[in-house]
Formats: C-alpha cells, structure tokens, sequence
C-alpha cells in the first residue's frame, strides 16, 4: 500500500513548499527556470510543461509567473512602463496565460495554483477557467505577514487556518517592497506557514485517495 505521494511543486525555486512534503514523507520535487536556491537534488531546472505527463499524484503550482494576469498590474496593458510597448505587454499576458492554462488543464488528478486576483482580459484567455476556490492569508497560518493568495484547486479541499485571530503589527513585507533586479523573485517567496498547511491537509488528503484506489 503507497505510503507517500508523487509530489510536483511547480514554478518554485525557493524549495519551501517541497521541503514541506518532504519533511512529511512524500517523493516531491520542485521546478522553476531558475536554479534550486537550496541546492537541492530534488529540483528539476526547466519547463514544467515538459514533465506534466510523468505520473503525479498532486501538483502545487507554488507561484505562477503573474505579473500580467493580476489586478494590480491591468494598468500597464494600456499605458506601458517606461521602455516598454504595449505589444510587449500584451504578449507576456498571452504567454501567462498560455502557462496558467497548461497547468490548471494538466493530467494531473489533484492540482492547487497560488495566483492573485486577475483581470478579465487573462480570465478569457485561460482554458476551461473558474473563479478561485478561497483566499488565504500568511497570518492565518502562523506567519505574521498579510498578503492575500488566491488558491484555484481541482481535486483538493479549501485550507483549514490553523490560526484564527488576526495579530497586531502584521508586516507587509510584499507589498512594500522596493524595486529592484530581485523584487520579483523575493515577492515569489512561499510563506512557510501556508506550506506546511498544503503538505499536511492535502498530502493527508490525497494520500486516503491513493490508498483507496489502490
């Protein structure tokens, strides 16, 4: 009878939300274009695209390039940023859309996507679209931040918080944060909190399923 589960947690870099299932047992493995920040022999550098077929038994895609997809960034499709074309723009949704299509249509039983809120113009372009299932907060799940995540799940049940009282001086770390050549890249960070959240409900989950397949 299986006793861990086929992990992929796609667009991660980080190993935050790999670790997490891994520290619970589970065969997972990370992949993002970038390089494992951890070192770790268990991140795949490449497109994800290219693996979907390989048997998982839950994908958590981690942090979907979404920096066209979102509200906050609708504006630039209109009146692009210094440097840049509005067909630039235009493309890079396309191309966002095109990825978040892929993932939330791969052959993959049990898949959860972390995305933020996004605008009508990437909803239309995302096959088989439906509005997210819930949104989260770090701070629900111990993590003294406020940042709001939208989770889209096929297969999976909504996170239970483990925390219900909202702190005092929450930081907001995300949202005022600088610009410079690494904001996108720390703005992708996992918060620990939601992860171990996702390993233990949805690895709990999943593997019952498993097992009763079996």
């Amino acid at each position: 009878m299986s006793k861990s589960l086929k992990v992929l947690v796609a667009c991660e870099f980080s190993g935050v939300v790999r670790s997490a299932f891994l520290e619970r047992g589970h065969d997972a493995w990370s992949c993002d274009l970038l390089p494992a920040e951890d070192g770790s022999n268990r991140h795949i550098r490449g497109d994800v695209r290219e693996i979907l077929e390989d048997g998982w038994d839950l994908m958590v895609v981690a942090h979907p390039p979404c920096t066209r997809l979102c509200n906050s960034g609708v504006r630039w499709l209109h009146t692009p940023p210094p440097g840049r074309t509005r067909e630039e723009m235009w493309a890079e949704l396309e191309e966002g859309a095109a990825l978040f299509s892929d993932l939330w249509n791969a052959p993959v039983d049990r898949i959860a996507v972390e995305n933020p809120v996004m605008h009508r113009h990437a909803k239309e372009r995302i096959r088989g679209f439906q509005e997210h299932t819930q949104s989260v907060q770090p701070w629900q799940f111990g993590d003294p931040e406020a940042k709001r995540t939208c989770l889209w799940l096929k297969g999976l049940p909504a996170l239970v918080p483990s925390h219900h009282t909202k702190p005092e001086n929450l930081t907001h770390r995300v949202w005022r944060m600088p610009p410079g050549p690494d904001r996108q890249k720390e703005r992708s960070r996992f918060f620990p909190g939601i992860a171990a959240a996702m390993a233990d409900q949805w690895g709990g989950y999943a593997l019952e399923e498993v097992r009763a397949a079996a």
